[in-house]
Parts: structure tokens; sequence; C-alpha cells
């Protein structure tokens, strides 16, 4: 693992994680790793401890994804902490690629790789901070009506493409890179959320507090989007999204957004009848 081995830690929040454990644990085997675990019920922990024994595991109560993270942070020494989903897996080499960003960019205080799916597709992460027009292109569906329309697309950030270093607003969450420094001046996530928007929360606060947000184009990551939830949960994620504009752009604003909400979910239900029929 070169350099890394010291610089940095790992930490996995694990909840019925065995489909992809295995592969997570194995692509950063070496780094000082601590497994997160929030009650599975699948023998997730059983295999860590067998498959896995230098890794150390924490067994809490459900919390949430920001709840386990501030846990594995204080549970590790890294200078830098890779937050890594339990369903996702590092390209060789590429946690000491992070490193070397980071230490080439002093002012980050979160490197994320390039994402792919399992099947090799591009995985778009880059992401900016959401605002009425951009939730409105999403859940309105508008986007696909101008798929590379850089308007229609903002809440993707755009014309991004993922092929060369990108600093951003806010990169999706399932492979994290942090500076410590950074942690400890902005303070942890924010456990209020229990599942989505805390990590757009802490970029949000990092940006606030001067630090940056960076994709590092040349580290590669898998990961399986939507493993760790089944892709259910839509309403969880709706209400983290309200709570996140509540917190950084006001109650009038959020309640704005509410009916962009409501007005996306009927539609989604006309979406689906017409399917059926």
């Amino acid at each position: 693992m070169g350099g890394s081995a010291t610089s940095a830690s790992v930490v996995v929040v694990t909840y019925n994680a065995l489909p992809w454990i295995e592969q997570c644990l194995e692509s950063v085997r070496g780094l000082e790793t601590v497994v997160v675990d929030h009650g599975s019920s699948d023998d997730t922990v059983a295999f860590v401890c067998e498959r896995f024994p230098d890794v150390r595991v924490v067994e809490e109560e459900n919390g949430g994804l920001a709840f386990g993270w501030n846990t594995g942070v204080r549970e590790t020494s890294g200078r830098y902490v890779l937050l890594l989903n339990a369903d996702a897996w590092m390209d060789d080499g590429a946690v000491d690629e992070l490193v070397r960003f980071a230490d080439a960019h002093p002012r980050a205080a979160v490197v994320a790789p390039r994402l792919r799916y399992p099947d090799g597709r591009l995985q778009r992460s880059v992401r900016g901070f959401p605002s009425l027009w951009r939730i409105a292109t999403e859940y309105l569906f508008l986007r696909k009506l101008a798929p590379r329309s850089q308007a229609l697309n903002a809440f993707y950030a755009g014309p991004v493409t993922h092929d060369e270093p990108v600093r951003a607003e806010w990169i999706m969450g399932a492979v994290w890179l942090i500076r410590r420094e950074a942690v400890e001046e902005v303070g942890p996530a924010d456990d209020g959320f229990f599942l989505f928007s805390e990590e757009t929360d802490w970029a949000w606060r990092f940006r606030d507090a001067g630090w940056e947000v960076w994709l590092d184009a040349a580290a590669g990551a898998t990961h399986v989007l939507g493993g760790s939830h089944g892709g259910r949960m839509f309403a969880q994620n709706v209400q983290s999204q309200l709570r996140l504009l509540r917190k950084h752009r006001g109650s009038a604003y959020a309640r704005a957004a509410r009916w962009i909400f409501v007005a996306g979910l009927l539609l989604r239900r006309r979406f689906d009848v017409i399917r059926e029929l």
C-alpha cells in the first residue's frame, strides 16, 4: 500500500453487507481498518472477524450512516480517513493515489475517486448543491428532455466528464478520503441525517469553512449503487433533502422545495401506472 499505509485509515459502516464486504475489505487490506456494524443479522460481523482478523469491529446501535462514520473516525488514527461504503471496493493503488492527490491539494477536505458500476460503466458522482431549479430538473424529469444540456443537468454538475480532476460542490459519498485536520476544524458529520444528504451537508460545511472537495479521476473504485439499501427509501431521501435545505437555505426555501417533491412523486406514480397498462 506504499505511503498510504501510515497516512490513511479506513472506516466501513455495515448493515447486512455480506454480499460485498469481502471485496470491500480485500481492496484495503493492510491499512488500519475499522468496521462499524449497525446490527447486521446476516453474519456480517462473524464473517469479518473470521476472514479479516486484523480489522477492528465496533458494534453499535444503528444511528445512521453519519453516526457510524463519526464512530469510525474516532476509532482511527490516520491523517486521512477513507470512508468506504460496504458495497464499494478500491482499485489497486487507488488509496495511495487519493492520498497523493490530497497531499498535493492542502485545502482538500475530501478527495473522491472516479466510480464505476460493477459492469464497468461510469457512475456519475459529481453533484451540485440542491436548489429549487436543480431539484425540479431531477424530480420533474426535466433533464430527460435534453440529457446533454448543462442547464437541465445542473443537479449532476452539468457537463463534467469524470475524466480529469474536478473541484466540486459535493460528490456522492460512496468513497471519500477525508482530511482529519478539516474534520477537527469543521466538526463531525451531522448524525441528524439518518441516511442520505449527510455527505452533502458535510461538503457544504467544509466549503463554508474554506475547504475544498475534489474528484481525483486517476483513482478508481467500483460501487454497487443502492446496494446498501436496495434502492429503496425514496421518502427517506426526500426527508433528508428537506432537512438539508432548512439547515442551509431556510424554512421557506424548504417549503417551496417540498411542493416540487410532491409534484415529482405524483408524476412518478402516473408513469408507474402507465407502464402497468
